[in-house]
């Protein structure tokens, strides 16, 4: 699998917002109005909805975007929709996406979306294998059958290159959150987080994990972001959300339990239990010593650059690849500062 394919497949899945970048035809973002009062924050999420949205969830439940002014509407990704172009376009005006590759490669192919904040402060994505076949090592992949997600195929691509490990090693097949393909011994390795307790559960005792930030790949998940637009004519909504929404994962913080009765509450198809097990784990991964300094949320503009540098010297990029300035912000949330939780 070649790199030129590689960036051919991520412009399809952009493109549509891509030729309306290049045409000058994008969208204006415009308020969007609720109830005549409440301007609304229409987020778009890289994947279906999880645990991984518990605070705004809370946020909305407490009342923390009615305060700002706002009003909340999750919109929800999918398997093979990462949700970038529907914010580009500016159909959405808010965006959190799986992991921060998606925005750097977006910025390159054209689409002009800047991240705000990181959710997740280290990256929970794994590769999940079996006791009897496992993958403990990047090198342990060769020859496998990995079924990833389609929009984490860019990870897989990334540790390959990363670790010397041709593309050409290793069977890649396209899957949802189901774990059965693995059990049933179609797929060597299925790829996920490991806050997705409740899929994970059918792994048993026989899981196995590799970390992708143990395999050399640490990247901020969760990443929020929105239009260089959306900054310009409205970046005091955007503050306004990101006020709220760390608010809300402060709440959590301090009241799990209540987080995950919020977030069931809202989506009754989550599994109460599953949720309450997973809540340790997404807690830890939004709060930690980086937080603690710098509040919920924080990023540095040295991570941004360092992988901008790995993505290029995988030549991952279209083009050239992304300045630093055009795909992240410190300004929202040095604007947030003294609201932003510092748990950690």
């Amino acid at each position: 699998m070649s790199h030129t394919f590689n960036r051919r497949s991520f412009l399809q899945t952009t493109g549509a917002a891509a030729g309306l970048a290049a045409s000058g035809t994008m969208m204006s973002v415009l308020p969007a109005r609720a109830d005549g009062h409440a301007f609304t924050i229409r987020m778009q999420l890289g994947w279906l909805a999880s645990n991984g949205i518990m605070g705004e969830v809370m946020a909305d439940h407490l009342g923390y975007f009615e305060e700002e002014g706002l009003a909340l509407e999750i919109i929800p990704g999918g398997p093979n929709v990462d949700g970038v172009p529907a914010v580009a376009s500016g159909v959405n005006n808010l965006g959190s996406i799986s992991s921060s590759p998606s925005l750097m490669l977006a910025r390159a192919a054209g689409l002009p979306i800047k991240c705000v904040a990181a959710g997740y402060q280290r990256h929970p994505f794994t590769y999940f294998s079996l006791s009897d076949n496992p993958v403990r090592t990047p090198q342990d992949l060769i020859g496998k059958t990995v079924a990833t997600q389609g929009t984490a195929r860019i990870l897989l691509r990334a540790l390959l290159a990363h670790n010397g490990i041709s593309e050409d090693d290793v069977e890649v097949t396209v899957m949802g959150g189901d774990m059965s393909a693995l059990m049933t011994g179609q797929v060597d390795v299925a790829t996920g987080w490991n806050t997705n307790v409740n899929a994970l559960s059918i792994l048993g005792d026989q899981r196995v994990d590799m970390a992708l930030w143990d395999a050399g790949i640490q990247l901020y998940a969760n990443p929020y972001y929105t239009t260089d637009d959306m900054l310009g004519e409205h970046g005091d909504k955007i503050q306004a959300a990101i006020r709220a929404i760390s608010r809300g994962w402060g709440a959590a913080y301090e009241n799990p339990e209540a987080a995950v009765d919020a977030l069931v509450a809202r989506y009754p198809n989550m599994d109460r239990d599953s949720e309450l097990q997973a809540a340790p784990l997404v807690l830890g991964y939004s709060f930690n010593d980086q937080t603690a300094a710098g509040g919920w949320g924080t990023m540095s503009a040295e991570n941004w650059q360092a992988q901008i540098d790995i993505y290029d010297q995988l030549e991952q990029f279209a083009s050239a690849a992304p300045a630093l300035e055009d795909i992240m912000t410190l300004d929202i949330l040095e604007a947030t500062a003294d609201v932003r939780p510092t748990f950690g």
